[in-house]
């Protein structure tokens, strides 16, 4: 394993500490009550000097082994080190925009950062495999990292389009769908009992992703600083369910301030799905958590019906804030990125739409502006749906057909 100085578990709601292993995938027991379980974090015998953050953002997560939980490094793919692109926004003006593309990952989202914590932290307790309750990106990820250590992995999901469901099962681990995310986690818990496979997945109140995996999302915020000349942006919009990924980020900004690299946190802006936005609730209710009725939402993503308390933590800390956004927004975002040659899925298209509100919010005059787009347009539930258009083969037919696209781009 890389050398890592991971010493112990912090509670992040009341404070309480722990050793390292095993990872508390049920929560703090401190603090536990019927309704909720809180995260943890991992906690670190910091190096007194930031010679532990290389030159360059290059891919490979173990680059930053002192400030991760222990990795073994035989697991990585290159995960991580995915391109900075700019992109210009005439709604913007001159604001300096930017898409972190996750989708340049090895199975092509950001739990690969995730999951090489899930299956080194696997090996680390000697467990018997992994399992993980997923609607896609991580069960594809989950799988795939669990094959490369060498261990057997279950995947619970419910039922998913062919393509995606094609994908999950291309690693050679068990794949099940279920009728209902309840069940998912049902399952989850027995395997996790009674065969002694490691949880990829959360089992705390309300759920979220494996313990160690947030700090994985740390090497963001690394990267990001690096890929602007050493800057910090004004804020950085992030894809949000139960905010794994919003915490992750927003924590790796956190290190770089204590070590002086920069002089200010930049705002945590959570998108989340208007079809119920729990984290934007919980905030306005000064809550850790709030349960809201979700709507139907293509987001199926990160549509989800409470959120963690790990989103309050990154929002508050950084003056954030949680936007809901609409699926019509999120179609809008998305059609944009594919001019500007990225194709990403609905999910991953939020944290654009939430991008264009800058001005509104009185964002894109400090600093530069990033949207994290998680993943790319393969995992959308509606691929593989939409025919292509065919003609006779006449130059005629062509030029109709060319036509028709014209008008229709235009409307």
């Amino acid at each position: 394993m890389t050398k890592s100085t991971a010493n112990g578990q912090r509670c992040l709601y009341c404070g309480a500490t722990y050793p390292l292993y095993p990872p508390l995938a049920t929560g703090c027991p401190a603090c536990a009550t019927d309704n909720f379980k809180s995260s943890l974090e991992v906690t670190y015998d910091y190096p007194e000097s930031a010679a532990w953050l290389p030159d360059q953002p290059l891919p490979g997560l173990t680059r930053y082994a002192p400030l991760l939980p222990p990795l073994v490094e035989r697991l990585s793919m290159g995960e991580g080190g995915t391109p900075l692109v700019a992109h210009p926004v005439r709604e913007l003006g001159d604001a300096e925009i930017y898409i972190k593309d996750e989708g340049r990952n090895p199975t092509w989202s950001h739990k690969d950062r995730l999951n090489l914590a899930v299956s080194s932290t696997a090996l680390a307790v000697e467990a018997a495999g992994v399992v993980a309750a997923s609607s896609g990106n991580h069960g594809a990820s989950a799988a795939a990292y669990a094959s490369r250590a060498g261990l057997p992995a279950v995947i619970l999901t419910t039922p998913r389009p062919p393509a995606v469901a094609s994908f999950v099962q291309a690693y050679g681990q068990t794949v099940v769908a279920v009728p209902d995310v309840e069940t998912r986690w049902t399952l989850m818990e027995r395997l996790v009992e009674e065969f002694d496979y490691h949880p990829a997945s959360n089992q705390t109140i309300p759920p979220t992703n494996h313990p160690f995996g947030a700090e994985n999302y740390k090497t963001i915020a690394y990267e990001l600083y690096l890929q602007l000349g050493r800057r910090v942006p004004e804020a950085v919009f992030v894809p949000t369910g139960y905010a794994e990924l919003l915490f992750g980020v927003h924590k790796g900004f956190r290190e770089l301030l204590h070590y002086g690299l920069i002089d200010r946190l930049p705002r945590m802006m959570a998108c989340e799905p208007a079809a119920g936005a729990p984290l934007k609730r919980a905030l306005e209710l000064g809550q850790p958590v709030a349960y809201v009725d979700t709507g139907p939402s293509n987001a199926y993503a990160i549509a989800v019906p409470v959120n963690s308390y790990r989103g309050v933590v990154a929002v508050q800390e950084s003056d954030g804030a949680a936007l809901a956004i609409t699926d019509e927004e999120m179609v809008a975002a998305q059609r944009q990125l594919s001019r500007a040659g990225m194709w990403v899925e609905l999910s991953a298209a939020i944290s654009m739409a939430g991008l264009l509100h800058a001005r509104e919010l009185g964002l894109g005059r400090r600093g530069p502006l990033v949207a994290i787009s998680t993943s790319s347009g393969f995992k959308d539930h509606t691929v593989g749906q939409t025919p292509i258009p065919r003609i006779d083969g006449s130059w005629e037919a062509l030029l109709e057909m060319l036509e028709k696209k014209a008008h229709h781009d235009d409307a």
